[in-house]
């Protein structure tokens, strides 16, 4: 998935690099595994799933007591028998009911389904990349859209590590798959000085994106990193972001830009 991410905001930079990294990996694994995980990954991409509230985060089969607490054991591999995935228990649960109900709400068009005024952040406070990072996940926690902003923020960073989410313009789309307890959550910050985000970009990133990904949704988060990345690589979408003060314009001028990218 993150080779699909690099090709949808960074075209071909780096794939031969990432093909490489996944081949190797790939080679590591035992036998009976790797005949499983390359079997698994023709079907589709996410090939290991969490369970959520006793169900299987990837396709929604409620699972059997008796295989919930097999899995949470982890003495040995166990599947979904609806869609077949590895799964695997999550180191904690989801725990504030307000971030769940959103999900009986009704649906809401573009960007709306994903993020909230509550989640703009126009003058960003911090001036290196774990700051910033950290003040967003902050925000997504204190709105309630996910549980652990400090979880978020370790699984950020660590997919960071593997390779930088920041992209020519002055942008980045740092972002976790596998948070569970919610639906797919942005939030948008401004650094108004800048910040160095990877040392091989040129220039600084003011405009930053964060996103939280559960596991059902992860195949749909290309859709909408897709439509993100076709509207601020025009320089006048960028220009608005940057011109608005306060959290009401720039939640409006990012609804308005998005309308037509972001279903």
């Amino acid at each position: 998935m993150i080779r699909d991410e690099q090709r949808v905001v960074a075209g071909t930079r780096n794939l031969d690099q990432l093909d490489a990294s996944i081949r190797g990996m790939t080679s590591k694994l035992p036998k009976d595994m790797k005949s499983l995980f390359e079997k698994l990954q023709k079907k589709g991409r996410i090939v290991v799933a969490p369970v959520s509230r006793d169900t299987c985060a990837a396709c929604g089969m409620k699972l059997a007591i008796s295989q919930v607490q097999a899995v949470k054991l982890a003495r040995e591999i166990h599947s979904c028998p609806n869609c077949a995935r590895v799964l695997y228990f999550p180191a904690s649960a989801p725990r504030r009911v307000a971030a769940r109900t959103r999900r009986t709400e009704a649906r809401k068009p573009g960007i709306s389904r994903f993020s909230s005024e509550n989640l703009m952040v126009p003058n960003l406070e911090s001036t290196d990349k774990e700051g910033i990072i950290a003040e967003l996940a902050r925000k997504m926690e204190s709105e309630n859209f996910i549980d652990d902003g400090e979880k978020l923020l370790d699984e950020v960073l660590r997919r960071e590590a593997i390779m930088s989410t920041c992209v020519e313009h002055g942008m980045a789309f740092p972002h976790a798959r596998g948070i569970e307890g919610g639906g797919l959550a942005l939030a948008l910050g401004i650094s108004r000085q800048g910040v160095e985000f990877d040392g091989h970009v040129d220039g600084l990133t003011r405009i930053i994106f964060l996103i939280a990904i559960p596991t059902a949704a992860a195949a749909f988060y290309l859709k909408l990193l897709a439509g993100l990345a076709e509207t601020f690589t025009a320089a006048e979408a960028r220009k608005t972001l940057l011109a608005e003060k306060d959290a009401t314009g720039l939640w409006k001028a990012l609804v308005k830009l998005t309308r037509k990218t972001v279903k």
